[in-house]
């Protein structure tokens, strides 16, 4: 059956959360926001296209940074209102230049730092 994104269930301002995972090591590296249109850059281009909230307008992961993400495929989940990308990362994810946004952890109650940014 042929995919298409009208039949996702988006916000109510017409995004649908997106998760950006490692393809080879299983790693979750972001989450951003995706709108129709930028879903559909995403899938003619390769190149991992959101929508920036703050800035009002696409953003082409790595456009400035050259931390580029490829698509090598996306999934759905069942309720389809969220989307799960498995990527090919160059350099780090995060805007604070480490591998994954998700670099505090909770332990006994207290944030933990679990890794620097990359030198």
């Amino acid at each position: 059956m042929p995919f298409d994104p009208a039949g996702l269930k988006y916000d109510a301002n017409g995004l649908i959360p997106a998760i950006a995972q490692d393809h080879a090591t299983g790693e979750v590296l972001m989450m951003a926001w995706m709108n129709a249109e930028s879903l559909k850059r995403t899938l003619e281009t390769g190149q991992v296209t959101y929508w920036s909230r703050s800035r009002q307008g696409f953003w082409a992961k790595g456009e400035t940074s050259g931390h580029v993400q490829r698509l090598v495929e996306l999934r759905v989940d069942c309720d389809r209102d969220c989307l799960l990308m498995q990527v090919d990362q160059t350099g780090p994810a995060c805007h604070t230049n480490r591998r994954s946004c998700f670099y505090t952890a909770i332990r006994d109650g207290q944030e933990v730092i679990t890794s620097d940014p990359i030198a």
